[in-house]
């Protein structure tokens, strides 16, 4: 079974830096799309960013410039280095894969909490 699992959230305060991973396991290819959303309190869940199976990234507006989102192709990973963070960054960042191989499956990790306050 595929697993993904996500790491990196916390506490930060306003203009700080987090670095969130999700690693999967039972995926041994990079044949897949991989993405961060969002669920902040009381809203629907929102793309983040996502990276392609060749490395072509894609950002929501209100991230663009302060976010990167990247993978790596050896352990099967994708980051998410968000920098200069605002309160309303605060959410439950899950990460997807969605393989491409098949008829494709999209995953989901548990989610990990990021809080920006001061």
């Amino acid at each position: 079974q595929v697993q993904l699992v996500e790491s990196g959230g916390g506490l930060v305060q306003p203009g700080g830096s987090l670095r969130l991973s999700c690693a999967a396991s039972g995926i041994t290819n990079n044949f897949n799309v991989m993405a961060w959303y969002r669920q902040a309190q009381g809203k629907q869940r929102e793309l983040v960013a996502r990276i392609s199976a060749s490395g072509t990234t894609n950002y929501a507006d209100s991230v663009k410039g302060r976010f990167t989102i990247s993978r790596d192709y050896n352990i099967i990973t994708t980051d998410l280095q968000m920098n200069s963070l605002k309160p309303e960054d605060t959410a439950v960042y899950y990460c997807n894969v969605k393989t491409l191989e098949g008829r494709g499956r999209d995953y989901w990790g548990q989610g990990t909490q990021v809080t920006v306050s001061a």
